[in-house]
């Protein structure tokens, strides 16, 4: 029988709003920054483990991440958290 022993998802991520919204740089930056603490917060509202390996702004104000977070509740991921 095959089981998981543990599992995770790494993803790359970009909060952006769309050119067609007309927002200025600073709008546009201030929503995406907005988006991402929403994200954030809903990853800790449900309880699964995290962790943001890089975060960087781009010149139009779009915010990349990189995400390492837990698959499901049951597998184990502390090995892919303890690695660095």
């Amino acid at each position: 029988m095959k089981r998981v022993k543990s599992a995770c998802i790494f993803q790359t991520l970009i909060f952006q709003q769309k050119e067609d919204f007309g927002y200025s740089r600073e709008r546009a930056a201030a929503l995406n920054h907005e988006e991402l603490e929403r994200y954030k917060a809903s990853l800790e509202k449900t309880h699964t483990r995290y962790q943001i390996t890089e975060e960087t702004e781009q010149p139009d104000g779009s915010v990349i991440i990189r995400v390492r977070k837990q698959y499901n509740e049951r597998a184990d991921v502390s090995e892919y958290f303890e690695k660095q």
